[in-house]
């Protein structure tokens, strides 16, 4: 006969868990036991620890269908954008980009993989698991170290321990998969030699070098040489690219996204020369910026990509692409926008890190007036894009135990508030990787406005090649028992 119990819900798997962890008081020795391991941790972003929460996310079957799916359909669509873009001079005019961006992004490539690496930043209902997306991002995106540290610190936990007697979890691999992937990538190359020397490269005071090191160091454990090096040291001398120690360069690694570049064009053109010379494999083309730039979404609605679409893929867009246009009178309604602030929110085209994102939700009407003034019309010097607000779904979690170690057992909160949710869509050469999972109190959800991170955890799914179960032993928990 056939069971026709519904399957539990992501908020069934997170009652579970809030039950054990008041089972066991608190498990106050285990959370303070998780912040000790995050503070010695490398989940470190500009010079300081990230924040996050005791309890993960746990995401069942159909979270994870409905997440591989999606990503991998935007994947196949953003690549047919880039391909157009590369091979048809009348379609770049859908773009509004400086010449120099142009330059970067019509650069040769050498080998297939358009978009190799990318995070697709997503709001999920977890009630009818349909998704909207929140912006796309290239080969910038980081977050892959924050969930490694955070999962490692969940998994010694006595709650963790107790959940998982019951179920089959598994955690999000976010390294060894990703290199062997650039590896493949390279290998495709078309000037690949014997024996390459590969680097990471970014404006280092931008980059999360920690997490670019963990990365160097899988690398050379393949048997790749590979270093972490600032754009700006990199020097040509017309046959090879150089490090700052005078080591050869075969293949990079762009973590810099290109508005850096554009910041730093003087001191970035040996990198910009070497790959115009194909002397250096750049995994991550400049055409990945085609993606990044939040002009995109509008550029998916335009005629001209809707004519290489598919009747699918055009569905698939409206459906999970919030409306979004310039902020310019003669694009959209400034009046209706100023009137209606709790319908929109505004940002950048191409910043990141939630620099100068405004929800209406977040502010008084007097204060999203002045913004509308400050950014419309190409006012701040730089365009900005209006796109229909989304609410984010709210889930329970813990905040932050940050002053837990001072407390007493009796002052500690193990009360469960709501927050909500972006869910950051790894994948790797179009394929889903996993899941960087962010949470925050406030209507946008960024590190600067209380931001933290929560593991990923997939509970009683089927095998997939990304994931890995999680390693729990008594021996793991013995100290916190």
């Amino acid at each position: 006969m056939q069971d026709h119990t519904p399957s539990p819900t992501n908020a069934d798997y997170t009652q579970e868990y809030f039950d054990i962890i008041n089972n066991l008081d608190g498990d106050i020795a285990s959370r303070r036991a998780a912040l000790a391991y995050m503070e010695q941790s490398t989940a470190i972003v500009h010079h300081r620890v990230v924040a996050c929460s005791f309890v993960p996310r746990l995401f069942n079957q159909q979270t994870f269908d409905a997440m591989k799916s999606t990503s991998e359909m935007a994947h196949r669509i953003l690549c047919k954008v880039i391909q157009h873009y590369l091979d048809d001079p009348e379609y770049r005019a859908a773009f509004d980009f400086d010449p120099r961006l142009e330059e970067l992004i019509l650069l040769p490539r050498g080998y297939d993989s358009l978009l190799p690496f990318a995070r697709v930043d997503t709001f999920l209902n977890e009630d009818d698991y349909r998704v909207k997306f929140c912006e796309f991002n290239g080969d910038g995106s980081s977050g892959m170290n924050e969930n490694r540290e955070i999962t490692q610190s969940v998994e010694l936990s006595q709650a963790f321990a107790d959940f998982a007697q019951s179920h089959t979890v598994q955690r999000c691999e976010l390294f060894e998969t990703w290199v062997q992937k650039f590896i493949n990538i390279y290998n495709s190359y078309e000037h690949k030699v014997e024996h390459p020397r590969f680097a990471i490269c970014d404006y280092l005071e931008n980059g999360v070098v920690d997490e670019f090191h963990i990365y160097a160091q899988l690398f050379r454990d393949h048997g790749y040489d590979c270093t972490v090096a600032d754009v700006r040291d990199l020097s040509f001398n017309g046959g090879v690219l150089l490090d700052a120690q005078g080591k050869r360069v075969d293949a990079i690694w762009r973590r810099c996204v290109t508005n850096d570049v554009i910041d730093y064009w003087d001191e970035s053109q040996d990198l910009i020369d070497a790959v115009r010379a194909e002397k250096v494999a750049l995994i991550g083309s400049f055409a990945g910026h085609i993606v990044h730039d939040k002009q995109i979404f509008d550029v998916l609605f335009d005629r001209r990509t809707q004519e290489f679409l598919t009747a699918e893929e055009i569905t698939f867009v409206e459906e999970t692409v919030p409306m979004t246009a310039f902020l310019n009178e003669d694009e959209v309604n400034l009046e209706q926008i100023r009137a209606n602030k709790d319908e929109w929110i505004i940002k950048p085209t191409d910043h990141y890190g939630a620099d100068d994102v405004w929800a209406g939700c977040m502010v008084d009407q007097e204060k999203w007036g002045e913004l509308i003034d400050t950014f419309a019309n190409d006012a701040a010097g730089f365009p900005f894009i209006v796109q229909r607000y989304i609410t984010p779904f709210k889930t329970e979690t813990l905040p932050p135990d940050t002053t837990i170690a001072s407390l007493k057992d009796d002052q500690v909160s193990s009360t469960p508030e709501l927050y909500n949710n972006l869910n950051g869509l790894y994948l790797f050469d179009g394929e889903f990787a996993g899941v960087f999972s962010r949470l925050g109190p406030l209507p946008t959800i960024s590190k600067q406005l209380k931001g933290i991170t929560a593991a990923t955890i997939w509970v009683d799914c089927k095998p997939d090649a990304f994931t890995r179960p999680c390693e729990i032993s008594a021996a793991q928990t013995s100290d916190v028992q």
